[in-house]
């Protein structure tokens, strides 16, 4: 999309966080992105807005809106007019981050193969550009709350060779980005998730 590619050039980033249906808390850990957006800016080249975009998919602006971020606890359920529109704004360019922050896996999943019935989402192995395209994780994934005890993973669904969708399982991201009182979770835990958080950013537009 040319929006990501005007970034790098001086245009301002923004994330978009995802309102949807069905009951789960879309708007959880609510100092998460405005934290990463900071630590972009502070620690990258990018330009980045300092609070998140809020944005249904349903809504017209949703072109206008290519970096999207979901989260929450819970049950997701998209009607057939977001099915849609995130069908169609993925293949054309947009570019989703979900990030599990626990019992939002089988419902995430169910509405995914709604809108990509034909695609499986992929494990994305350690090696893989997304852990090293700004900093470098060897390890992948870091494991930011136990959950259910899994190790974290970070999955894909694919387009061609481009990742329209990031899912990061068993890890937490968003709760690592969260002021430091919240879960008071140690700094070095913390920067590994914010670390993340930039790769995934810079994936995004570079990809």
């Amino acid at each position: 999309m040319i929006f990501f590619l005007n970034i790098l050039y001086g245009q301002t980033f923004s994330i978009s966080r995802v309102h949807y249906g069905g009951g789960g808390d879309w708007y959880s850990d609510p100092s998460s992105i405005p934290n990463l957006l900071k630590f972009l800016t502070i620690n990258t080249k990018i330009k980045a807005e300092h609070e998140e975009n809020r944005i249904k998919l349903s809504d017209k602006e949703l072109p206008s809106h290519p970096y999207l971020y979901l989260t929450g606890h819970g049950n997701i359920r998209l009607n057939d007019e977001e099915i849609i529109a995130l069908r169609d704004h993925l293949l054309n360019g947009g570019f989703l981050h979900a990030d599990d922050n626990y019992g939002l896996n089988q419902s995430f999943r169910r509405e995914m193969k709604r809108v990509f019935p034909n695609k499986d989402f992929v494990e994305i192995p350690h090696y893989h550009k997304v852990f090293h395209s700004y900093y470098d994780m060897p390890n992948g994934l870091p494991k930011i709350h136990e959950h259910d005890g899994k190790p974290p993973q970070l999955f894909g669904l694919f387009n061609g060779d481009k990742i329209m969708v990031l899912y990061s399982f068993e890890s937490d991201l968003g709760d690592g980005w969260e002021d430091e009182e919240v879960h008071n979770n140690p700094k070095e835990i913390r920067l590994n998730a914010l670390q993340m958080g930039v790769n995934i950013v810079y994936f995004a537009l570079t990809q």
